[in-house]
């Protein structure tokens, strides 16, 4: 069955940085558009970045265009959020997301 599995989460500083990987499984990875959402108390889920199954097109959120990097390796099946600058108002949980299916999210707090 399908799986995503996200990890990297954490509590950072403003200004800092954080990975989060998403291990795939259950399905051909390098078939799909790959895509992280995050959902902040109180708010509706909302896209952060997509990617394409090749990896040659991506899409960010305005909020997040220049600070955060989408990739993947369809190899390892996985697909990467680089996030830097990171901003107080960025604090949400991540979830790793393929047509249908969701992971069970991590936790990112920006925080002094």
């Amino acid at each position: 069955q399908v799986q995503l599995v996200e990890s990297g989460g954490g509590l950072v500083q403003p200004g800092g940085s954080l990975r989060l990987s998403c291990a795939a499984s259950g399905f051909t990875f390098s078939s799909y558009t790959m895509s992280w959402y995050r959902q902040a108390p109180g708010k509706e889920r909302e896209l952060v970045a997509a990617i394409g199954p090749a990896g040659g097109i991506t899409n960010y959120a305005d909020s997040v265009k220049g600070r955060f990097t989408i990739s993947r390796d369809n190899a390892k099946n996985t697909v990467t959020l680089q996030m830097n600058s990171l901003k107080p108002e960025d604090t949400a949980v991540y979830y790793c997301y393929k047509t249908n299916y969701w992971g069970q999210g991590t936790q990112v707090t920006v925080s002094s």
